[in-house]
């Protein structure tokens, strides 16, 4: 039997299916980045030698909600759409370098200044994957 979910879904009963392996890495990565910086999908896809920056939004889509899914970002800076408050709210707390919002953009939501907040995966944690 299952109920409805706060979301609409669908709660099953029984154990969860198990994480397929590549999103357990993907999500690695995302735990990997220092608050208030980002790496695109395609840099996760690239540090991660395997995958495209499709599969990896694809990953944190479907298993992001509880890693800090607002660290793994689109390339223009552009915050995520149906979620720019909830992510705005986590590059102020972080300290994450944004840019102004000129007059065109939509909303008048900032970007993430990705010359700035952008981590390379430097000083990479021993023995990933």
């Amino acid at each position: 039997m299952s109920e409805e979910s706060p979301e609409g879904g669908r709660y099953e009963e029984g154990p969860a299916p198990a994480l397929p392996e590549y999103a357990e890495r993907v999500l690695d990565v995302a735990e990997l980045i220092p608050p208030g910086r980002v790496m695109t999908y395609g840099d996760v896809a690239e540090w991660l030698e395997q995958g495209g920056p499709r599969q990896v939004g694809r990953v944190m889509a479907l298993y992001g909600g509880a890693a800090p899914w607002w660290r793994v970002v689109r390339a223009d800076g552009v915050l995520l759409p149906g979620h720019e408050q909830r992510a705005l709210g986590h590059y102020r707390a972080e300290g994450t370098p944004m840019k102004g919002a000129s007059r065109a953009a939509e909303g008048h939501l900032p970007r993430i200044d990705m010359r700035r907040a952008r981590w390379d995966g430097g000083d990479r944690a021993e023995g990933h994957t």
